[in-house]
């Protein structure tokens, strides 16, 4: 069989697959060696008490007749999509249908998806440095041309950097579809209303639709920074926006999220007619995906109980406590810490001008910390180093230690 030869042609794999790899490599040289990961951001507490019980109940419930459930609803069971509305969106006055939220298994999955509904020639732009899903997803389907000296030859790079102060500028040219992920994986930035607007109003004018990544909004702790791009006016004409529980509640491994799609939101078929991202994106979920099981649906429902929401704060407030004592340590050295206030990242310029990569290998055979390379994340992130918070108090006291001890030999 022929194979996609999108696929085939790209280059090496993807970046967290490599730092798997080389941390594998190395303590299979080295047994015996405490590592301390700091780069991958998954969560490291365990789902809250009544989080945990409404799952397991749910699942007893599945093996008696009467709380057995089969296929569930399209786009999610009503009670979770009324949840997410009611907890979500209703508390900052943006009036959503039911029908208007799926409900996925991850933000991930929803975010690399959405480009099936794009024309084949639709051209992309992305922030630099960028989470890698959103590259990658529409580089397998051919539509980023031939990548080159480090670039695809159809991909429209927004270059943030210390200098801009991370805040992507707009495209000179017209794009079709943007993804902002904010507040921001990797650089941890955020925007507030007035910078959200200026997006908005281009993308109204422009006719581009925004895919808006909001997996980390609940670490916002500003109200004039808005945790839905549905908070600035006009933006249900033009943006879809991927939410998860995953870094709000520990889902990471439970896999719980969800994607809202205004009726308003249009995309022109060739011949210009003007047709809805919602029609499309239930017919398209309607072929390709069965649904989040019943019981993970009634765990994710329990963390907009008022018990849930408690203990939820009480696990953003830990993660919030890591990264700022990662932000304490590297304040006032050459790495010039960013991001860490309202977002789980940190972001570091790298000591003595070193590539990420050669921090990464540095800092792993020296002191055995793990993080990641600001390169996996594009050229923007070229002598740059991600840290995550999601770790335990203890573990990221001791890997700033280390680093910091690490720096001093350079």
């Amino acid at each position: 069989m022929q194979v996609n030869p999108y696929i085939a042609q790209m280059p090496a794999g993807y970046l967290f697959s490599e730092i798997a790899a080389r941390v594998s490599d190395y303590e299979g040289k080295n047994p015996g060696k405490s590592l301390i990961r700091m780069g991958i951001g998954d969560v490291t507490r365990p789902l809250s008490p009544s989080i945990a019980k409404a799952f397991s109940q749910a699942a007893l419930d599945m093996g008696t007749e009467a709380g057995f459930k089969g296929y569930g609803p399209d786009g999610g069971y009503l009670f979770l999509r009324e949840a997410i509305i009611r907890n979500d969106y209703q508390p900052r006055g943006i009036h959503l249908d039911p029908d208007e939220v799926f409900v996925s298994d991850g933000a991930k999955s929803d975010s690399s998806s959405i480009q099936e509904l794009f024309s084949d020639d639709a051209l992309i732009a992305v922030t630099d440095p960028v989470y890698p899903v959103y590259v990658d997803s529409n580089a397998m389907a051919g539509r980023l041309g031939v990548y080159e000296n480090g670039r695809w030859s159809r991909l429209v790079t927004l270059k943030v950097t210390h200098d801009n102060h991370f805040v992507p500028q707009l495209p000179r040219e017209r794009v079709d579809a943007l993804y902002l992920c904010l507040p921001n994986n990797p650089t941890g930035t955020v925007l507030n209303r007035a910078q959200l607007k200026t997006i908005v109003d281009w993308a109204r004018e422009n006719e581009t639709l925004i895919i808006y990544d909001a997996a980390y909004k609940a670490f916002i702790s500003n109200d004039e920074i808005p945790s839905s791009i549905y908070e600035v006016e006009g933006a249900k004409e033009v943006a879809v926006e991927c939410c998860s529980f995953s870094k709000t509640a520990g889902f990471t491994g439970t896999r719980c999220a969800y994607t809202v799609i205004p009726k308003e939101v249009k995309g022109r078929m060739p011949n210009g007619e003007k047709v809805s991202l919602n029609a499309l994106w239930k017919r398209r979920t309607g072929s390709k995906f069965n649904g989040v099981s019943y019981p993970v649906q009634v765990a994710a429902a329990a963390t907009y109980t008022e018990e849930g929401k408690k203990e939820i704060r009480e696990t953003i407030d830990y993660y919030r406590a890591n990264a700022r004592v990662l932000l304490d340590a590297f304040s006032g050295t050459e790495c010039d810490p960013v991001g860490g206030v309202h977002a789980p990242y940190v972001w570091l310029k790298t000591p003595k001008g070193m590539s990420g990569w050669d921090f990464f290998d540095f800092l792993l055979k020296t002191v055995q910390v793990v993080g990641t390379p600001g390169e996996g994340f594009g050229e923007g992130g070229n002598n740059c180093f991600r840290l995550t918070a999601f770790s335990t108090l203890e573990k990221t006291k001791e890997a700033a230690q280390r680093v910091k001890d690490a720096m001093s030999r350079l």
